[in-house]
Order: C-alpha cells, then sequence, then structure tokens
C-alpha cells in the first residue's frame, strides 16, 4: 500500500497523460494491489451481507479517468482509487459499501449517495413509516463511536408530501444518507488493516439493510 500512496502522490503533482504513459508499470501494479484488496473485502463482506457474493472487483472499481467534458478542471486523472461494492455492482445505486484510497484523504463510507427521485421517495416513505428501525440502528454504541450520525445534504424546507413539524424532519429532508468512518494514511501500515475494514462493513451491514428494504 505505500507503493500505492506513493503513485498517487506523484500522480497528484504530474497529472498528464504524458507522465502516466512513462508509470504505466506503476499505475497498473497500484491497480492490481488495490484490486486484491477489494476482492478479499468482497469474499468477507459475503459472509454476511448475501447482495455481495458474485461480484468481481472489476464489478466495484472505478475508472482512474476523469470524465472532463463538463469540467473547468482538464486533469486527466482522478488521484485517488474507489470502489463501491454493493449488490450488482458499482452502477446500479444500491446501498453501498464505498471505500475511497487517497492520500490524506482515505475513507470508508455505507449508505445511499444522491439517490435518483424515485428511490428518494422511496427512501423517504420508509423513513416515515419505520424511523425508528434507523435511528435504533444508528445510536448503537459501536456503530456511533465509529461512524457518529449520519451525513448528507438536507433540503432547505421539507420535502413535498410531509409537514415541517414531522418528527422525523430532519431524516427526511436529507439528500443523501451515509456514515464514513475516516482512514489516515498509516492505517494501512496496520498488519491487520483488511480485518479493521470488515469490521467496520460489518457495523454497516444493517445501515445498508434498512435502506435495501427500502429500496425493495
Amino acid at each position: 500500500m505505500k507503493k500505492v500512496f506513493k503513485f498517487l502522490n506523484d500522480l497528484a503533482q504530474h497529472n498528464e497523460r504524458e507522465w502516466m504513459q512513462e508509470h504505466k508499470e506503476s499505475y497498473l501494479e497500484s491497480k492490481a494491489t488495490v484490486s486484491v484488496l477489494v476482492g478479499n473485502l468482497i469474499d468477507q463482506i459475503g459472509q454476511f451481507d448475501s447482495g455481495i457474493p458474485g461480484l468481481t472487483p472489476k464489478d466495484c472499481m472505478f475508472r482512474i479517468n476523469r470524465d472532463i467534458r463538463f469540467s473547468n478542471n482538464k486533469a486527466p486523472y482522478k488521484i485517488n482509487f474507489g470502489a463501491a461494492i454493493t449488490p450488482g455492482g458499482r452502477k446500479t445505486g444500491n446501498p453501498t459499501y464505498y471505500l475511497h484510497i487517497s492520500p490524506g484523504k482515505s475513507m470508508l463510507a455505507g449508505g445511499v449517495y444522491m439517490p435518483d427521485a424515485v428511490h428518494l421517495k422511496k427512501i423517504r416513505q420508509e423513513i416515515d413509516y419505520n424511523a425508528d428501525g434507523l435511528k435504533k440502528i444508528l445510536s448503537k454504541g459501536d456503530f456511533m463511536e465509529t461512524f457518529g450520525s449520519i451525513k448528507g445534504d438536507s433540503l432547505k424546507n421539507s420535502p413535498k408530501g410531509y409537514a415541517s413539524d414531522h418528527p422525523d424532519i430532519e431524516l427526511l429532508r436529507l439528500k443523501s444518507f451515509l456514515v464514513l468512518k475516516n482512514l489516515p494514511d498509516d492505517f494501512f501500515e496496520k498488519s491487520n488493516y483488511e480485518q479493521e475494514l470488515v469490521k467496520f462493513c460489518e457495523l454497516i451491514q444493517p445501515f445498508n439493510g434498512y435502506f435495501s428494504v427500502a429500496l425493495g
């Protein structure tokens, strides 16, 4: 993993196609290292989340190339490796275990990021019907200690169909439903860091399960 972080640091300083071509071997070596990690996580998460078995790292890992068509930032490459371990693969929008590897900005996240209008409506209906189930998950001691509170951008006003004095209006206003654990660079120097990632994912599983019910 030290080589992965070195490659990403170097890429941040030389985010150009010519440099990438000259250092393609380092990129492929780093990508392979992350792919092995993602494969190991898939195997372990699949033991407690029935939607995960059968996935491959290719199903979950994002391309390092950036889509620069509509961006003022024309740097061609992301300076991170990312993988969404989620039923059906990264493109489905299902509740996910998301691993983000980037110098100084690594994290593990879970939940649903910016669901489309149809999925968001279903999630809000589930919260309206069973907010206690979500709040029970969020209030567990080990979950709170690891991830803190649920995170996501919120509407300024109440969503259509819900009163401003609804007892769970703060949850209903959310547009994303995420928890995350920041991972310092030296986290990946631990001999047991993969096992720790799996433990974090095991804590995320009931949270993801709540949203899987909502979207099912």
